[in-house]
């Protein structure tokens, strides 16, 4: 007699499938839900450089009005003046969204000034890079507060006028490292996968009040964050590994069409979008040989920096954190997103010190 038990083969061509008809199923019904963004507003949160200034810039060409936040004035006003430069109507808010308080005016302000706020963008984010024998309480505790509290915080703020609007959009940026666990990159994916878990509860609940949330998650993206990231243990071996990935065209993104992905989501309200071809491979499997993802993580593992030694603790920031790799060739697409994308401070040189 033929035993009628499936076998594990089975069971993940039957999840192959089933993800496969979501899939189309998905890529169906969201050609029936675009909307015409023109004359709202949005709120990005880490809106003043990188992935969130490229947002707003993608954002003001469709003719959405939009209120940038972040803790530093220096960095807002210069983007507010790149913003200005293209034509689009940006305000500035600063504040510090992992504070409560401090969110809860962010979003004040935009509803102040403009009497609505239909679209709101979690970017806000930090990037700490090093062995997990390095990393300290403190830099778990940031990751969250930045990552996870920030955006819980800014979306209880704006949901109640969302929901006096009838309808909104939020798009909370997670990462692929929301999804799958990175070496060297402990804090930042425990705060990620935070960060998604929380997105894609949220969107089962405010769907019926007509609010879509869309959980983002980059891969690697050439916005110029490296030099802005901090680096602990053989820092500046960390910072050669992150900026030369970073900058490879197989491995990451243009980070202006990482920005309009973003933005095609929010006119579609997309339930999740994953951004670069790694990233998606990486994610189905992690679903379909979660066995063979661990194997290639340990393996990753082996060929990056090992840890310092006891009391190396300290980090720092990629500026800091130059070697003979790195700035380099390897890194040229990056160190050119870094000027494009108001990464670079003033007083800081041209190219990370060696």
């Amino acid at each position: 007699m033929m035993s009628t038990s499936t076998t594990p083969r089975q069971h993940k061509i039957a999840a192959g499938a089933l993800m496969l008809t979501g899939a189309l199923v998905a890529s169906l019904g969201r050609r029936r839900r675009p909307v015409d963004v023109r004359g709202w507003v949005a709120l990005i949160t880490g809106g003043s450089r990188g992935l969130g200034l490229l947002i707003a810039r993608e954002l003001g060409r469709l003719g959405v009005r939009v209120v940038l936040v972040a803790r530093d004035e220096a960095e807002l006003q210069r983007a507010q003046q790149d913003l200005a430069s293209r034509h689009v109507e940006a305000a500035i808010v600063v504040a510090d969204v992992s504070d409560e308080a401090e969110a809860n005016l962010a979003v004040a302000e935009a509803v102040k000034r403009y009497g609505r706020i239909d679209i709101l963008v979690n970017n806000a984010g930090v990037i700490k890079v090093g062995p997990l024998d390095h990393m300290t309480d403190a830099d778990f505790e940031e990751a969250m507060d930045v990552h996870f509290w920030s955006a819980l915080y800014t979306m209880r703020a704006a949901v109640p006028h969302m929901r006096q609007q009838g309808a909104g959009r939020i798009v909370n940026i997670s990462s692929i490292g929301g999804k799958i666990g990175v070496p060297h990159l402990s804090a930042y994916c425990a705060s990620k996968f935070a960060l998604t878990g929380l997105s894609n509860a949220v969107r089962a609940e405010l769907a019926e009040d007509g609010i879509l949330v869309t959980t983002a998650c980059p891969g690697l993206m050439r916005t110029g964050s490296p030099f802005n990231a901090w680096f602990k243990g053989q820092h500046r071996r960390e910072f050669a590994w992150f900026a030369i990935a970073g900058s490879l065209p197989l491995l990451s993104i243009n980070g202006r069409r990482a920005a309009c992905q973003v933005v095609d989501a929010v006119l579609h309200g997309d339930a999740e979008l994953i951004i670069t071809w790694p990233g998606r491979l990486a994610a189905v499997v992690a679903g379909v040989l979660p066995n063979t993802l661990a194997w290639a993580m340990a393996v990753t593992n082996r060929l990056l920096p090992p840890p310092a030694g006891p009391g190396r603790n300290e980090s720092h920031r990629g500026w800091d954190s130059g070697s003979a790799w790195a700035p380099s060739l390897l890194t040229r697409l990056n160190e050119r997103a870094a000027r494009e994308n108001n990464e670079l401070n003033p007083a800081m040189p041209a190219t990370p010190p060696r």
